[in-house]
């Protein structure tokens, strides 16, 4: 089943509105995807979820939200302009471009042809350039954000100013990025325009090992608490040689999709290379005062990184499911709660009576006012309930004629199937109970 997984996840994404091709009806563009009214659902609530769980409930870490384009020093300070590269290789047989990586055995991924003569390898930078103003000269010339991480150190000392601060602490952020990747590809998993989760945060260098564990804890708990596989997730060390430039140590959380193995978060001991070289590069001093002893230092950094695509492609891969019961088949996307698009779908049991619509009208509009519940009167109620199951709502809550006499309604559950009648002054409180007090 895991080979033709991807198929069938993009399939589902693009006929139940989550992920769609970008610019489609124009042949497409390059890997991009636009997310649809349930895919965006998906993806705010992953953002959401991680949000309150490393910001809103902790003390330690604050939240930023910086700009994509920043002056051009910042990249030249944090190595990017100078190390932010991979290699290209071009067959010389068919002209076209990988990266030197996805080659194997000196053989063209395209046409097959073999022996290194026929490879030539390049250095390619992986940053977009763009123009900020209407002259289109060298002095106008800036960047889009390869990762979320410097705006954090450039506002490392606005912070310190305006925030009360002690070290150990966080500064996270959740946002676009853009790498002008050289082979996109396998669906969201490698785009040129991605969202990452980050958080930088600050410690003493003798306790770089200390939080270096600790955060590696954390990525695995947050794997669990978002329904991905934690066996299909294996934890690798990377070597120094393929480490980034500023990493003195890396750990990449690599998960088994249907294409391989390949990174999913990673973790990085980045030292005090950026901070260190910020200050040498804009003149400002950027070290960190200690209230108790006055003591002054550049703090070091341990990064965690989350990848919001990559999170939701593994969700959809692990949430995914075929079952057979008798004659009946369904689909379903076994989505926690807190992130499935909807929480709830309202259904009247029949479409052509007006009692039925009128209560089933009324539990939709009083449940939506806290839920983001879905109305559903199309087909029999059979088919309604498989449709839910496939784009992942956890429970379905049917309107009938003994809901007219004594203000009871069906509650099917997605994953069992199983139902029992609720009173509809309870609705609010059993979703509550079922979507936000469980697994968090």
């Amino acid at each position: 089943m895991m080979e033709n997984m991807m198929e069938k996840i993009v399939s589902l994404a693009k006929r139940r509105g989550f992920i769609f091709p970008g610019s489609e009806i124009y042949g497409g563009l390059a890997n991009s995807w636009d997310y649809g009214p349930l895919g965006v659902e998906l993806k705010n609530n992953v953002k959401k979820l991680w949000w309150e769980r490393f910001v809103h409930r902790r003390d330690d870490i604050l939240g930023i939200d910086s700009s994509i384009i920043m002056n051009p020093k910042v990249w030249e300070a944090s190595g990017h302009l100078k190390e932010f590269k991979d290699k290209l290789a071009e067959c010389k047989n068919c002209k076209k471009r990988f990266k030197a990586s996805d080659t194997r055995n000196d053989t063209c991924p395209a046409c097959g042809h073999k022996s290194g003569f026929n490879m030539e390898v390049k250095d390619f930078n992986l940053m977009f350039q763009t123009h900020l103003g209407p002259v289109l000269d060298k002095k106008a010339l800036v960047y889009l954000r390869p990762e979320t991480a410097q705006a954090m150190f450039v506002d490392f000392k606005a912070i310190l100013d305006s925030a009360s601060v002690k070290i150990p602490f966080g500064i996270a952020q959740v946002g676009k990025a853009f790498r002008n990747e050289i082979t996109p590809g396998n669906f969201i998993f490698r785009t040129r325009e991605f969202e990452q989760m980050e958080i930088e945060y600050f410690i003493r260098e003798k306790e770089w090992q200390k939080y270096f564990d600790y955060w590696q804890e954390e990525i695995l708990k947050w794997i669990e608490s978002v329904g991905i596989n934690k066996k299909r997730v294996h934890l690798v060390e990377v070597k120094e040689r393929e480490r980034a430039h500023y990493s003195k140590r890396s750990v990449d959380f690599e998960y088994e999709f249907p294409f391989g193995q390949a990174e999913l978060y990673g973790l990085a001991y980045r030292g005090d290379f950026d901070l260190k070289n910020h200050e040498k590069y804009s003149g400002t001093s950027l070290k960190y005062r200690d209230p108790d002893t006055g003591e002054e230092f550049l703090p070091h950094v341990i990064e965690p990184t989350w990848g919001v695509d990559r999170s939701v492609l593994a969700i959809l891969l692990d949430s995914y499911e075929e079952e057979s019961k008798g004659k009946e088949k369904r689909t379903v996307l076994r989505l926690l709660p807190q992130l499935a698009p909807y929480k709830a779908a309202v259904f009247p049991l029949l479409a052509n009576k007006d009692k039925l619509i009128k209560l089933a009208r009324k539990v939709y509009e009083d449940l939506r006012g806290n839920f983001f519940v879905a109305w559903d009167d199309r087909g029999n109620i059979g088919k309604r309930y498989f449709a839910q199951d496939e784009i992942g709502t956890p429970f379905c809550l049917t309107v009938d004629f003994e809901s007219l006499e004594n203000d009871e309604v069906t509650v099917r559950d997605r994953d069992s199937m199983g139902q029992e009648r609720i009173k509809i002054e309870k609705l609010e409180s059993f979703l509550h109970d079922k979507v936000y007090s469980k697994g968090r």
